[in-house]
């Protein structure tokens, strides 16, 4: 079965590590994502996240440059295994070739500095989707409350501030340059705003459903899924522990990890919610710590045989995995 994550942090970890001094590539390494496990998990598309913390970075522009470069050079030195895609056609021709894609995307919009001609820019350097903001305050707006330095289910959802006026502008300019506008980590208010001022399908690349972890304000609640769902966008799974079970429900005894199940879970909620339209992958991996069922790229054949077992038919389950995320890039990105 073909897939398409919508996110992955794999390139902000193989540069910190090369920073360490430690010699590691795409092709081949530690992590949760390389180039041989996507090949064995069947991958059409890896969305891969240039990932800036803004607290940690005062050039936020020029680090996300730095991230872009090693990008690059990683697809650049496995062209008989993957290669760039901008465009719908792009993953095509790559699938003819034997070849996957690798789509670029950006995860904090402050990297932008609140300068459009920054987000021009990157798109010109082939980014294709960008969240608003990550965990912190920007230019375009306000992401929900978390407390950072524990679980991403201690936050307060933030109703009251959404988009700036610059973010608002940017929203519209990336649906005019055909990039993929994605709300995961927006504030609630933000959200709506996000409804109100575009027209084309968006995404929430790596959120799951808060109906079920109550506690978690970096999932989407039913309207905000139903919202999502009318646009004709699509919310990717995140195979995070914090987001797919609240604390309380584990078991005395049991040692909390990220369950397959509990994937299947979210999923069934989210086909009844907003139909099977708006369900696709988003795994977040190299960027969640804990203890995973589906530990890297190559165990994706494990949820497919859990969503059979399950009851989703082989039509939903291709609509999952790859083809609702291509429909969207299809439509957004020509």
């Amino acid at each position: 079965m073909k897939v398409i994550d919508m996110h992955c942090d794999t390139i902000a970890e193989i540069h910190a590590a090369r920073a360490a001094g430690e010699e590691i590539s795409l092709r081949k390494n530690r992590l949760h994502i390389d180039l041989e496990k996507m090949r064995r998990g069947d991958y059409l598309v890896q969305n891969f996240a240039l990932f800036v913390n803004l607290a940690e970075h005062e050039k936020p522009f020029e680090y996300a440059m730095d991230l872009l470069d090693t990008f690059y050079v990683e697809v650049g030195r496995n062209a008989d295994l993957i290669g760039t895609a901008r465009t719908f056609e792009d993953i095509e021709n790559n699938r003819k070739n034997g070849r996957m894609s690798a789509l670029l995307t950006i995860e904090e919009g402050g990297v932008c500095q609140g300068n459009p001609a920054y987000l021009r820019d990157f798109y010109r350097l082939g980014v294709r989707m960008m969240t608003l903001t990550w965990n912190h305050p920007n230019e375009l707006g306000w992401p929900n409350r978390l407390n950072l330095e524990g679980s991403a289910t201690i936050g307060e959802a933030d109703a009251e501030h959404g988009l700036t006026e610059t973010g608002i502008e940017f929203v519209r300019e990336m649906e005019r340059l055909g990039m993929i506008v994605d709300v995961s980590h927006l504030s609630d208010g933000g959200f709506w705003d996000v409804v109100r001022h575009t027209r084309k399908p968006f995404v929430a690349s790596h959120s799951n459903c808060r109906a079920l972890v109550p506690g978690c304000p970096r999932d989407l609640t039913d309207d905000m899924l139903r919202a999502l769902a009318e646009r004709g966008g699509v919310a990717g799974i995140n195979y995070c522990i914090d987001f797919l079970r609240s604390p309380d429900e584990w078991p005395d005894g049991e040692r909390p990890r990220s369950r397959i199940c509990d994937m299947v879970r979210h999923m069934k909620h989210m086909k009844q919610v907003g139909g099977i339209g708006c369900i696709g992958l988003g795994s977040d991996f190299d960027g969640i710590g804990g203890e995973l069922e589906m530990k890297t790229a190559a165990d994706l054949p494990l949820l497919e045989a859990q969503m059979r077992r399950e009851g989703f038919t082989e039509a939903e389950i291709e609509a999952v995995f790859y083809k609702n995320v291509l429909r969207v890039y299809r439509e957004v990105l020509g």
